[in-house]
């Protein structure tokens, strides 16, 4: 789930760039928390279930670990839920014409700090932005 929740952040990176429009932001937090709160009892149970030596696939399962399995689907239909939503944001972003903007804002930086050319344009950017590569003729190092 790192990886799931990494592809869910890039979503929420490059959707500006995209679609030209902003999500919302309330769901996309909305949409975050109920993930976080359905991945934790999935997987855990697993975990203490592995644990406690139950076998992987296999159809029956003694009732010692009735509980934990219990608890583990209950968690997986909250992931679903999450991720609905996630579909729902994907949706309103994608299908609202009036909150088309002509550039996106720059996610977590300052736009006087941007360091790479894609937040320097329109959003979406027109096809062929550049008639040939810009010359870059200063970079910020941040390294020590």
């Amino acid at each position: 789930m790192g990886a799931v929740f990494a592809l869910f952040a890039g979503f929420h990176y490059w959707v500006g760039k995209i679609f030209g429009r902003t999500y919302p932001e309330t769901l996309g937090q909305i949409h975050f928390w109920i993930t976080f709160f359905g991945v934790n009892p999935t997987l855990f149970p697993m975990h203490f279930l592995g644990l406690s030596g139950m076998p992987r696939r296999i159809p029956d399962y003694p009732d010692a670990y009735a509980g934990w399995n219990a608890l583990s689907n209950f968690g997986s239909y909250i992931f679903v839920v999450g991720i609905r939503r996630f579909f729902v944001v994907v949706t309103i972003t994608s299908s609202s014409g009036n909150n088309k903007t002509k550039r996106a804002n720059i996610p977590w930086a300052v736009e006087q700090n941007s360091t790479t050319l894609e937040w320097l344009v329109q959003s979406p950017p027109a096809f062929l932005t550049f008639g040939e590569l810009p010359a870059i003729k200063e970079t910020k190092s941040y390294v020590k």
